[in-house]
């Protein structure tokens, strides 16, 4: 069992920053974070593997970057020149699969954090 827990999230304008931490439990092969707006799917954002190898979804590329820290078992994502586009609840997820190609795949996820919000202002 893997628990997740995120946090900072908030509230920004466009062009912004935030950086969101996710604190885990256990080691698994992929950590992520997903993304859901009201009325929309949960899409993965960004993921990253034991040898921190990483995938971006194309909309974040250049402006979202994955790191963890192993020594605290932490996953972040530093969220650089944010748009009102990423206004969404972001949820830290953990998986033991190793899928690479369904990495951002919502359905390769066994263990989900709660989520914590984040919005931008125009």
């Amino acid at each position: 069992q893997v628990q997740l827990v995120e946090s900072g999230g908030g509230s920004v304008q466009a062009g912004g920053s935030l950086r969101l931490s996710c604190g885990y439990t256990h080691s698994r092969y992929y950590m992520a974070w997903f993304r859901q707006a009201p009325g929309k799917e949960r899409e993965g954002v960004a993921v990253i593997d034991t040898d921190d190898r990483t995938s971006y979804a194309n909309s974040v590329k250049g402006r979202l970057t994955l790191s963890q820290d192993k020594s605290k078992n932490t996953l972040y994502l530093q969220m650089n020149r944010l748009e009102p586009d990423d206004t969404a609840m972001y949820y830290c997820a953990a998986s033991y699969a190793n899928r690479w190609h369904d990495a951002l795949s919502p359905r390769t996820y066994e263990y989900w954090g709660q989520g914590t919000q984040v919005t931008v202002s125009s």
